[in-house]
């Protein structure tokens, strides 16, 4: 019935969509299979993309040749740039999507592949022969030969829906839970565990006092995502805010006895930095209110997500604490919020490629890595289609470095580190973050997507050739013209910064804290006729370069020294247990982890610089 696919998707979530596109746009024949088809690329939390260090993933993600950024960008209502009053490492785009314009888009995307099928149903197991996954096994018992399997399945590996003291068997809200998976990869020999995630009530828009909140309006600029040529948001709709107030956390206190929180029907670890609001009252009680960002799900829908304000607690609880919020004294609710458990496989059970350690041509992606969020989900399944594909083609796998990008960063932190709660990605968690910031990435990568044989790349090149070529005239330009001290004193002045005492090269001026390109413009003679030839990007990326030259020059050095260890390959063959000169602890997670390099050793919790250097020793170095 079915021809040996190439690989097989299992979920049709963010992680699934970008494996399978990208896995499609390598060359490969790929079977996307999905319990519901109608539920492709489902934003089943807050209706946005991006955030901090989010944004960012978004980027890099498209610069390699994923969609998020397009579809977004294609729907989007609502664009802001975040951290704008901090350094331009830390500057994050977030856009919020029409939900239901967000799903249509990716599947059209999808039907638009020529390489990608579907299949509707759920798959409750893998065909292993050899040590290798060569296939599926759905619940009617049908088997669907591949190459490889990329597992993509979100919050339903035996999800588990939490209200109150009522618990029922879901993937998501109406959507039943997947199973079978979980059970068949603990016995051959995989380490699961259990995490919780949730959910705030949905509201009818028409019931709320909007006059109540505080308005929260876009950038007067909408920018947008992807480096291609998607359309640029002309309108856009607001967002609110408001807070609960201390009659809101007694009303929910009554509660906390139901709590499945509380109480001890979740055994799963929920989000560090996304915590539900019964947690928030419990955890911070020194607190008599706490914000609530008010979001449209749509242009057109009157439904409206609370983000903040997310709760497991009983239905009547939530609805009765929620009218006491201002600007929801009549809030009419669509459904309450709710908890969700589910199972995922802990992470250091993976090589860098995101490839199995027990099952070759087995590959994880999304949640069932630990990790949160869309954009960290999507950027794995980006990771896992392109190595997917190079794995039976019998290539050299992709891995991005640290220095590389923040995808780099994530899937690094979870092979070798492991995650025990709900991973979400931070600009913190960066420590080369002044060079993988969201204006480059197109730079950094787009040229090594097209290396690794990633098709649809050309028209992207030739963008990141010409911004990088009018970035570098740019440059050109302020390294050569000169200003003098009657021209720019009274701005300086005005900046409190010293006044010049003589002639200098504006690229001096311009790297000077206080000062940045628009004070500049209108004061140099030609300066604007200079950069009308120019887009925005193209002279921002200059500023950016010029402003913090020394800085990208002292991060790069450091990031070369680090990456020399990245250059000295361990085998996976080395027996770890005959270097005795090793700490005991360094021998157990060498031999578990099976690092590739002595960089990804040296990242190792409990791989200490002396094993480090037992092992430079061991390999000639």
């Amino acid at each position: 019935m079915f021809p040996e696919y190439d690989v097989i998707v299992v979920g049709g979530g963010h992680a699934g969509c970008e494996a399978a596109v990208a896995a499609a746009n390598m060359g490969s024949k790929v079977m996307l299979a999905t319990m519901n088809m109608n539920t492709i690329a489902q934003m089943s939390c807050n209706p946005a993309m991006g955030g901090v260090a989010k944004g960012q993933i978004v980027r890099e993600i498209d610069a390699l040749g994923g969609y998020s950024g397009i579809v977004t960008d294609h729907t989007m209502i609502q664009f802001r740039m975040l951290n704008m009053s901090k350094g331009p490492a830390m500057w994050s785009p977030r856009a919020q999507s029409d939900r239901m314009m967000f799903a249509e888009k990716w599947r059209l995307m999808l039907e638009g592949n020529e390489n990608i099928d579907f299949w509707q149903e759920m798959v409750t197991g893998l065909v292993i022969k050899d040590g290798r996954a060569v296939g599926v096994r759905t619940g009617i018992g049908l088997e669907i030969p591949a190459k490889s399997v990329i597992l993509t399945n979100g919050t339903f590996l035996n999800g588990l829906i939490h209200i109150g003291d009522k618990n029922f068997g879901g993937g998501r809200a109406g959507e039943r839970a997947s199973t079978g998976i979980t059970e068949q990869l603990e016995t051959l020999g995989f380490e699961s565990g259990r995490m919780k995630t949730g959910t705030p009530p949905r509201v009818d828009g028409r019931s709320l006092n909007w006059d109540a909140m505080e308005v929260q309006p876009g950038d007067e600029v909408a920018g947008k995502f992807s480096y291609t040529d998607t359309p640029r948001l002309e309108k856009q709709r607001p967002c609110h805010i408001t807070y609960t107030n201390k009659k809101v956390h007694e009303i929910l206190k009554t509660g906390f006895d139901r709590s499945p929180l509380f109480n001890g029907s979740i055994r799963g670890t929920g989000p560090r930095y996304c915590p539900s609001i019964e947690d928030k009252i419990d955890r911070f009680a020194d607190r008599d209110r706490h914000q609530l960002f008010v979001e449209p799900e749509g242009w057109k829908t009157v439904e409206i997500y609370v983000n903040g304000f997310s709760s497991s607690l009983p239905e009547e609880v939530q609805y009765k604490a929620m009218r006491l919020i201002p600007g929801f004294e009549n809030a009419k609710m669509f459904r309450p919020g709710y908890a969700i458990e589910y199972d995922y496989f802990q992470p250091t059970q993976l090589k860098a490629n995101l490839e199995t350690r027990l099952v070759s041509n087995l590959f994880f992606a999304g949640q069932i890595n630990g990790t949160t969020g869309y954009e960290e989900a999507a950027s794995q399944g980006l990771m896992a289609g392109i190595n997917a594909h190079l794995a039976i083609n019998e290539k050299d796998p992709f891995i991005l470095k640290r220095s590389d990008a923040y995808i780099g960063v994530l899937i690094d932190d979870l092979i070798n580190k492991g995650t025990t709660e709900p991973y979400r990605m931070f600009t913190s968690r960066a420590e080369f973050r002044i060079l993988l910031r969201q204006d480059n990435a197109d730079i950094r990568l787009t040229p090594i997507a097209k290396a690794i044989g990633m098709n649809h790349m050309d028209e992207r090149i030739e963008r990141v050739e010409v911004k990088a070529a009018s970035a570098a005239a740019v440059e050109k330009y302020f390294e050569e013209v000169s200003v003098t001290p009657e021209v720019v004193n009274a701005m300086l002045a005005e900046k409190g910064t010293t006044p010049l005492k003589q002639k200098v090269k504006l690229k001096s001026v311009l790297s000077r804290p206080q000062v940045n390109l628009e004070d500049i413009r209108g004061k140099v003679d030609h300066l604007d006729d200079f950069l009308k030839r120019f887009e925005q990007e193209s002279i921002r990326l200059a500023e950016i370069n010029m402003k913090y030259e020394g800085y990208l020059a002292k991060e790069q050095d450091v990031a070369d020294k680090m990456n020399r260890l990245e250059e000295v390959k361990l085998g996976e063959n080395i027996h770890y247990d005959g270097l005795q000169s090793l700490s005991a602890e360094a021998r157990e997670k060498l031999n578990k982890l099976k690092p590739m390099t002595i960089g990804q050793a040296s990242r190792i919790s409990g791989v200490s610089p002396s094993d480090i250097s037992v092992l430079l020793v061991h390999m000639g170095r």
